[in-house]
């Protein structure tokens, strides 16, 4: 049995999105390919998406950014965190080679931590960086100026310039600075769209809208309540505690996240690379809370527009009710065709290649 080590971001859910669907693609080709998954993700939330057997060691493999919430990012918690994970990281990485070792794994797939990557270069094993953004590049924006966060950031490109291929999944920060990047199509699992099954089971009558709130598996906490629009119900995350009629949690839909997402009439989200792809390859209408501070976003929204329906809003829009407007002229849009998603079996098989597996 051939195992792959596989290193899934915790920020958020977005790096499960991109990986799980390459994993997916990766046993369906490779049956006998096991996967021991190294990522602050809960289990339950891993087993969701990824549809094979896999090992889990339950702890984070990187730090991403400390949050205040889904669209705040908490600049001192970040570097605080960046500054104690790189302790002594020559120290760690040559800890993390052995434990490689011991485990026996064929190669790493980073989707997209750093010291997998750099326990890999040390130990000798293939690795290889999966995502459509890099934490350098992300950490820097915010943190490039605090003290000690150089030699943070340099260990950091070391290790992804070490991977045999850091793969973009596409729509993709640029990272011009990495030599061995290479482009793939989008990648995105695809929701059954159970639209009729799920407005039955809610209770909705005919013309009402079902709006869709999902922040990326990052909490999220409405400032103000949400406005009672004619014609509206809310689909709502579990937390949130306003009773009333038209706010709906996921609960009741009982449906996986990424079949309510297809089977919604709107998704309101943040940007974020798997709310984006995964609403454009099921046609679904998206509303944003824009980040400019988010070194992602011309990127990501740019590709959101040209291929489905969307629009760009402040925070405080979302609580206003003259949201209602905005949702009638997103119906009302031109309605491009739904994108192709192959970007996980491209992956797949890329790399099977780079471990020098055969498929």
């Amino acid at each position: 049995m051939t195992c792959l080590l596989v290193a899934i971001s915790h920020h958020g859910l977005g790096h499960l999105a991109q990986a799980a669907p390459v994993l997916n693609a990766l046993h369906a080709a490779r049956p006998d390919l096991t996967f021991l998954v190294w990522s602050g993700v809960s289990p339950a939330a891993l087993a969701a998406r990824i549809h094979a057997p896999f090992q889990h060691r339950h702890e984070p493999a990187d730090v991403g950014l400390a949050m205040h919430d889904a669209v705040r990012v908490d600049l001192a918690a970040s570097r605080d965190a960046y500054l104690d994970f790189h302790r002594d990281w020559d120290g760690r990485v040559a800890r993390e080679a052995d434990w490689l070792r011991e485990q026996r794994v064929a190669g790493v797939l980073a989707d997209v931590a750093c010291l997998p990557l750099a326990a890999a270069a040390r130990a000798g094993i293939p690795g290889i960086a999966l995502c459509s953004l890099n934490w350098v590049d992300i950490a820097a924006a915010y943190l490039a100026e605090q003290e000690g966060m150089t030699e943070v950031l340099e260990q950091m490109a070391t290790a992804y310039r070490s991977a045999r291929a850091f793969l973009r999944a596409t729509p993709a920060m640029p990272m011009d600075w990495l030599d061995n990047r290479e482009s793939l199509p989008p990648i995105s699992a695809r929701g059954i769209g159970r639209g009729a099954e799920l407005r039955e089971r809610l209770g909705l009558a005919a013309g009402e809208r079902l709006v869709l709130l999902g922040f990326g598996g990052i909490g999220y906490q409405a400032a103000k309540p949400l406005p009672a629009l004619n014609g509206v119900r809310w689909l709502v995350p579990d937390g949130w505690r306003q009773e009333r009629a038209d706010l709906i949690p996921f609960a009741r839909a009982g449906l996986p996240f990424i079949d309510l997402l297809a089977s919604c009439d709107v998704l309101v989200t943040k940007v974020g690379y798997g709310s984006f792809v995964e609403s454009a390859a099921a046609g679904i209408p998206v509303l944003y809370i824009d980040r400019p501070d988010w070194p992602e976003t011309p990127f990501l929204a740019e590709w959101l527009a040209a291929h489905t329906r969307s629009a760009a809003i402040d925070e405080a829009r979302l609580f206003d009710p003259g949201i209602g407007a905005l949702l009638d002229r997103l119906d009302a849009m031109h309605r491009p065709p739904r994108i192709a998603v192959e970007g996980a079996a491209v992956a797949a098989r890329r790399v099977l290649e780079l471990l020098e597996v055969d498929s």
